[in-house]
């Protein structure tokens, strides 16, 4: 069984935009309507040595002839070549609407390279609902198209560190205090005067449960009552740092609650879980909560930031974004959003001010760093 590859090319407008070509199909069909190779060869506006050259080439490749040679004929088609032609066209004709729709895409998809009014800003980010809706936002409004990958906080900034995003998206406690979990998750992956941080919300976290909270949770610690099953995210997000910060708070050991072990990818994922009856409890984002009619127990209030390397800051790009996060009409959809506010959404902010914990020390004279 020979594998089939697809590609695709640019070029002019198509004659038949529901077809997709192949080069040997191309020239067997040449040398069964021109009755020989070199009056295909003609046809095609090749030189006879090529066309020779591929016919043998896809002999050896398939292992069957294509074409017949008899002393004093014309070439014609082998038994298989002609099986090759009818299979080609039997699964053309039953596949020209998807075959349209597809190059219908691909040059919607492109059109916008093309497009000089369009932007595309590449973004890993911690998984977040409000920027899930403001990629079809700023397609909308203003043709900006947020090219998102959703990852976990710490491998967003990475990603951003190591070139393989432009934006990256991470969230912190609004009131982490100095040493805290974050301060060491994220102070060693920022620089100054190389980063840059962007204002986007402020969002509140707390516990999923089911509707009506049958177990009557209220707190953190109640996620360590012996009847209680707890649903956690993976290491490297921001909600599991969040999460490790809040049991260091409460001196509350994760080996005391049952499940910390039980990770799921997203914040969806924690809240059907909780739905399913596969859990008691899990921590996220209020949206997602309400969204599986769950009931939600707020926690903190974090904010949830944008950092981009301060050369990108002033790409066009960048600055459209920037653009859509200020506009009255983003605002107005993010605080519809359960649980979501806008914090300084658009403003490119100081680290000393959006991070309590950051800062750096300078010796005083006379004393040693």
């Amino acid at each position: 069984m020979h594998q089939i590859e697809l590609s695709y090319t640019f070029g002019v407008l198509r004659a038949n935009a529901a077809s997709i070509r192949n080069p040997l199909m191309d020239l067997l069909h040449a040398i069964r309507e021109q009755g020989s190779i070199s009056a295909a060869a003609k046809a095609l506006d090749l030189s006879y040595r090529h066309v020779w050259g591929e016919l043998k080439r896809w002999e050896k490749s398939l292992g069957h002839a294509l074409v017949v040679w008899d002393k004093g004929q014309p070439a014609r088609l082998s038994e298989f070549g002609n099986k090759l032609l009818w299979a080609e066209r039997q699964a053309q004709a039953r596949l020209a609407p998807q075959i349209g729709a597809l190059y219908a895409d691909l040059e919607r998809a492109f059109a916008v390279a093309f497009d000089d009014a369009a932007h595309v800003v590449a973004l890993h980010a911690s998984h977040d609902d409000a920027l899930a809706s403001l990629r079809e936002h700023a397609v909308a409004s203003d043709k900006l198209h947020l090219d998102i990958r959703f990852t976990g906080s710490v491998d967003a900034i990475k990603a951003l560190n190591e070139g393989r995003c432009v934006m990256a998206g991470f969230h912190v406690p609004a009131d982490s205090p100095p040493g805290s979990l974050a301060e060491r998750t994220y102070k060693p992956l920022l620089r100054p005067g190389q980063h840059k941080i962007i204002g986007f919300a402020r969002r509140s976290q707390g516990l999923m449960v089911a509707r009506g909270n049958p177990l009557g949770i209220a707190s953190l610690a109640d996620l360590a009552r012996p009847a209680v099953r707890f649903v956690n995210r993976p290491l490297g997000t921001g909600t599991r740092v969040l999460l490790d910060e809040l049991l260091a708070r409460q001196d509350l050991p994760a080996s005391a609650i049952q499940g910390y072990a039980h990770t799921e990818p997203s914040h969806a994922a924690v809240a059907h879980a909780v739905a399913s009856g596969a859990a008691d409890a899990g921590l996220g984002i209020e949206v997602a909560a309400r969204a599986s009619r769950l009931d939600f127990i707020p926690l903190v209030s974090e904010n949830y930031l944008l950092v981009c390397l301060k050369s990108t800051l002033e790409l066009p790009s960048t600055q459209a974004l920037l653009g859509i996060l200020r506009s009255e009409s983003w605002q107005r959809k993010l605080a519809a959003m359960p649980g979501y506010q806008p914090q300084q959404s658009g403003e490119v902010l100081s680290m000393r001010r959006v991070l309590p914990w950051w800062s750096f020390r300078t010796p005083k004279a006379g004393k040693r760093a």
